[in-house]
């Protein structure tokens, strides 16, 4: 009932806010809506299209021909039904979150008892019980249904609620056993932004480990289905827009070459608006290579039976560093993190990293306001937000994953340590 009760506030929340006076205001802040994801540009998009006019030709639609067409179909049919379509979508992705973060409670449970023999003796205090583990769903479920990153996010009608919901369903699958809905899911959240590749990794030994058997033959297994699944999706986008790949440039090529400047959280646009042009297309592969493919060998290496602290790493990673991040984007892999809240002790950054968050998050339109409207600040001032917020969410990562490496040298070595001879413990926090 408890739960029912948060579905059904969480939903009325989002459907407020949508009618209210506030909606234009959320639904052209630079922080919710970016030049891939912004409702009115979906709109122009589909009015071109229904003109037929090819919405690629000019510089104002991103998104792929699939969504283009969905939500040609919808205005037509069904507009008044969007905003209640929305929210059932961001209600779905609370949902699959919860489920996957259900069967990631298996695993652990199962990956603790089978190491049991390697835990130290007066370590066994940190092993967790059944019912510290059930509560870890209940965190993810309210954590992404109230999260304001998450409602704001829904309630602006972005089009980050369905790359949302198209992520949640391929951890789901893969942590569910299920190969082809993660890679046809998966595929289809690349096909639309690009840098959900990287979660390609950590399905495929998700999936190697669900499905026992060969690791080597399930790892081809999912990158073949994984690129048959994609290359579909870009030829029913080809068939969708009269045999042309014309569109390519506007999604993909938009997304990596980065040519509108138009503020946001990330870090690509105040950079690049003070960069030489002739320097530009060498910092772009820098930025491009920085976010897509830099971390993700290492941390593989390292982290290779953890799957699903992986891909949580790689989503807060991708959304640090892509083009064009939102705050849909932030309030996804919140909802993530209370998966290890059997990290939290080790952490020694929390106070830190949440007081960065909060003051960073309200100073964010102050300063925008600032600049845009009265005139008395400039773009240096919200720059400076949007670093400190980048560096808030990479002290977050990092301290989590120092956590998990601390938590796994405890059990196996226990708390006691000498220095200089003398008997030391490790406190927690």
């Amino acid at each position: 009932m408890a739960t029912s009760i948060k579905y059904l506030l969480a939903g009325l929340v989002r459907l407020w806010l949508v009618y209210s006076d506030y909606w234009q205001i959320i639904a052209n802040r630079v922080e919710i809506a970016t030049p891939l994801n912004s409702w009115k540009r979906l709109i122009e998009g589909v009015y071109l299209y229904d003109h037929n006019i090819d919405p690629y030709e000019g510089d104002a639609f991103h998104e792929s021909p699939i969504l283009l067409v969905c939500f040609h179909f919808l205005l037509k049919r069904v507009p008044f039904l969007l905003p209640l379509l929305f929210t059932i979508l961001d209600l779905v992705t609370a949902y699959l979150l919860y489920k996957t973060s259900k069967v990631f409670i298996n695993i652990f449970k199962t990956s603790q008892e089978e190491n049991l023999k390697d835990v130290a003796e007066e370590s066994k205090t940190l092993l967790l019980k059944d019912s510290q583990l059930s509560e870890t769903s209940e965190y993810v479920l309210t954590v992404y249904l109230f999260n304001p990153y998450s409602v704001l996010n829904c309630a602006g009608m972005t089009t980050t609620v369905v790359q949302n919901f198209l992520v949640a369903v391929a951890l789901w699958g893969a942590t569910s056993g299920r190969r082809v809905v993660a890679c046809v899911f998966i595929a289809l959240a690349t096909h639309q932004a690009l840098y959900p590749i990287l979660l390609t990794v950590p399905i495929s030994i998700l999936l190697a480990d669900m499905n026992k058997g060969c690791n080597k033959c399930s790892y081809i297994r999912t990158m073949l289905y994984f690129v048959l699944s994609w290359g579909f999706w870009i030829f029913i986008s080809a068939y969708i827009m009269n045999g042309s790949y014309n569109y390519v440039y506007n999604t993909y090529g938009f997304i990596l070459s980065v040519p509108e400047l138009k503020p946001n959280i990330g870090v690509f646009w105040y950079f690049f608006t003070e960069m030489f042009e002739h320097f530009r297309l060498l910092f772009v592969c820098a930025f491009q290579i920085n976010a897509l493919a830099l971390y993700v060998v290492p941390l593989t290496l390292r982290f290779r039976k953890e799957p699903v602290l992986l891909a949580t790493v790689l989503i807060v990673l991708s959304t640090i560093f892509r083009s064009y991040p939102c705050a849909g984007d932030v309030g996804f892999y919140m909802a993530l993190i209370p998966m290890w809240k059997h990290l939290f002790s080790f952490m020694q950054q929390k106070f830190t990293v949440a007081c960065a968050f909060i003051i960073t998050s309200a100073l964010g339109p102050t300063v925008w306001h600032l600049w845009i409207y009265s005139g008395s600040a400039n773009a240096n001032f919200f720059f400076g937000v949007t670093l400190s917020f980048a560096t808030a969410q990479i002290f977050l990562i990092t301290d989590l994953l120092f956590a998990y490496i601390k938590r796994e040298f405890t059990l196996k070595h226990g708390y006691s340590r000498e220095i200089d001879g003398k008997p030391a413990k490790l406190v927690l926090r």
